[in-house]
């Protein structure tokens, strides 16, 4: 029976680890949580004069240092001042040199969000009118690389390791208390404590270099280092190693004092480490939640306790139901998982699974914010990932506990043949016994006892001193014999006990459910784990809906295009400026509003009027068009067809007398 389970242990490890990996694959570099709302000048946008200031708006509160915010000229040259100053957390701005000259200016950020993820990105704006630039933007994202990819394997390998630790020890304080005495259930909460505590002292190191330049050789920067230790995630950070070092304690006495005691003792310490271990669990939980996803954004104050009991649940249930399995497979065969331990875990499991139901809920809605978001947004296609595999999940549970119920009922029956089947060997030892002692007596009556004593004394007479030598030997010898036998003995036990338990049908079929169970977890895992690494459903929603709101350059709130260009034709009353206004500036039928007003802003009429559209990249234009003449100082044209997007040249040409007129023009991004 052993030998069936094997391969297909093998089969589901080997798939379980490919589903993992594909996912991880397409995790990518960690997305950002806080998202450029909006920014002065706008993406893209053409204005006349150089603006004082630069500022971007984000969805939540970020921080910055003094080179988080860069204005660079078309020759790569810093032009702002290098320290940006913040309203209330979500917008900031930095003032740039005076006298800018006419050209494309880049603006790039790099910030870290309330939720501990850097966000990066860059935009262009112009000056007069656009120009060519040496400047270019590296596509590698904030948090990538090989730095940001050792970060995300710290984060995988800390959730994992937080589930085993309290879900290892939940189960054995919860429904096992015999299974603190098990060695293999030991190493293996062990082995979640010291992955937790690897995995948090990786992330404080790789903390520095994650949010800013993402080299290796930052990693060991003790300054950069210092200034981790200041911020949000590094206290969390901080105050997880000092948890965990709480949580070493519990191991010890859990794993060490708690099995010497007697009963009596056992209970009032299993109170106390009930206690402990919560307050414990809770803490490394809150870790999480005063650091990430809960601790911004809407009803913050209840969203991070919601994500606390989220976390226990997850791990208690996970955890929990991997120790379970590890028991089942490599528990010693003399202390088999009894069928009343599974049955608590049960119990465990269905209220974790009631907490996660009832918890995931709310974050659902505090993350997504509308229905569309469960596919429209990457956030909410995981979402619904991870729901389907929670049902399934559930699903498979079910079957075990059919199998646990069956297992409680043949345990009593399996006990009493083992019972019978121990006091047949024993009255079989006892007739050979018997018969044995019979025949040795037999034997001794009809021995010839002259002679052969007589000659046995003249042997021992003439050999005393071998005899000696070789009786101390062959004691020595055979006393090894019998510690090889009784060991072999031992194996020889050990090996049908095991082959009795594994061959219970039953037992065959929990481990097999639990086995599923287990699989469909670690998919899990990693699943909410991404999660914690994707932009939720709601800010990315809001970062759309900026995005189009930008989409018009220098749009007003309308989406119209407007273009103050000054004239001069060189005659008296020559002076002016011309507005013009392109409503929505997009693709297709457009509304063009053209005013022209004197220096000190009255409107007045001149003769002629001109417009030409043009876009030199595509070679299009240009595209004359005749305003009509509407009052005093207002022109308008309705039905202005722009054939397709980019950058077109506004062309208006001003004539105020009979000779004098001049041609000026501006580009604007169209949508």
């Amino acid at each position: 029976m052993t030998q069936t389970i094997a391969p297909r242990v093998r089969t589901l490890v080997l798939l379980l680890l490919a589903a993992a990996c594909a996912l991880l694959a397409g995790a990518g570099p960690a997305s950002a949580h806080a998202a450029l709302t909006g920014s002065d000048p706008r993406e893209g946008a053409v204005v006349d004069k150089a603006p004082a200031q630069v500022s971007l708006t984000f969805s939540e509160s970020v921080s910055m240092d003094d080179d988080s915010l860069r204005v660079l000229d078309p020759k790569g040259k810093r032009v702002d001042d290098g320290k940006p100053s913040g309203t209330g957390g979500t917008t900031y701005s930095v003032k740039l040199h005076a006298g800018l000259p006419d050209g494309t200016y880049t603006v790039t950020y790099q910030v870290v969000s309330a939720d501990s993820h850097p966000v990066s990105g860059a935009y262009t704006f112009s000056v007069g009118a656009p120009s060519e630039t040496s400047v270019t933007v590296s596509g590698q994202g904030a948090g990538g690389g090989f730095v940001g990819g050792l970060y995300g394997v710290g984060r995988y390998v800390s959730y994992a390791g937080f589930a085993v630790l309290v879900g290892g020890a939940a189960f054995v304080l919860a429904c096992w208390p015999r299974g603190s005495g098990v060695r293999v259930v030991q190493r293996f909460v062990v082995s979640g404590w010291l992955s937790l505590t690897a995995a948090t002292l990786l992330l404080l190191l790789l903390r520095g270099s994650y949010t800013g330049s993402g080299k290796v050789a930052d990693v060991f920067d003790l300054g950069l280092l210092g200034e981790v230790l200041q911020t949000k995630a590094g206290a969390a950070l901080v105050s997880r190693l000092l948890l965990l070092a709480a949580a070493a304690l519990f191991i010890a006495v859990h794993f060490g004092a708690y099995d010497k005691r007697e009963d009596e003792e056992r209970r009032d310490l299993t109170f106390g480490l009930a206690v402990g271990g919560s307050v414990v669990a809770v803490g490394l939980a809150a870790t999480w939640a005063m650091s990430e996803h809960a601790s911004v954004g809407l009803q913050a104050g209840l969203a991070m306790p919601v994500d606390v009991v989220h976390l226990i649940a997850v791990a208690t249930w996970l955890g929990g139901l991997t120790a379970l399995l590890v028991a089942l497979y490599r528990g010693p065969a003399d202390t088999p998982v009894p069928a009343l331990a599974v049955n608590r875990f049960s119990r465990v499991a269905f209220g974790s699974v009631i907490a996660l139901v009832v918890t995931g809920t709310y974050q659902s809605w505090r993350q997504l914010g509308s229905w569309t978001a469960f596919t429209d947004t990457r956030y909410g296609q995981l979402l619904l990932v991870k729901i389907g595999l929670v049902a399934v999940l559930v699903g498979v549970a079910y079957f075990s506990r059919r199998w646990t119920a069956q297992l409680a009922e043949a345990t009593p029956a399996v006990a009493r043949a083992a019972a019978a089947r121990r006091a047949e060997k024993g009255e079989k030892g006892a007739g050979k016994a018997s018969t044995k002692a019979s025949g040795n007596a037999s034997a001794k009556t009809g021995a010839k006892a002259g002679t052969k004593a007589s000659a046995n004394a003249k042997v021992a007479e003439k050999e005393s001193g071998t005899a000696k030598g070789s009786g101390t030997a062959k004691g020595s010898g055979g006393s090894q014999r019998a510690a090889q036998l009784a060991r072999q003995r031992a194996a020889v036990d050990a090996a049908q006990q095991k082959r009795q338990r594994d061959s219970d049908p039953n037992r065959f079929g929990l481990r097999r459910s639990v086995l599923a169970e287990a699989g469909i977890a670690v998919v899990l895992l990693v699943v909410t784990t991404v999660l914690t690494q994707t932009e939720p459903g709601r800010t990315e929603e809001e970062a759309k809906a900026a995005g189009t709101s930008s989409a018009g350059s220098s749009a007003p709130a309308t989406g119209a295009v407007t273009l103050d260009m000054p004239f001069d034709t060189g005659s008296q009353n020559g002076k002016g400026v011309v507005r013009v206004e392109l409503d929505p500036a997009r693709v297709g039928v457009n509304d063009l509003h053209l005013y022209v007003e004197r220096p000190d802003g009255t409107a007045f009429d001149i003769p002629e009027v001109k417009v030409a559209l043009t876009q030199k990249a595509k070679d299009i234009g240009p595209l004359p068009v005749a305003p009509d003449h509407i009052t005093t100082g207002h022109w308008s044209a309705s039905g202005v067809q722009i054939p397709m997007a980019g950058d077109w040249e506004v062309a208006v040409t001003v004539r105020t007398s009979d000779i004098d007129q001049v041609t000026i023009s501006k580009n604007t991004q169209i949508g």
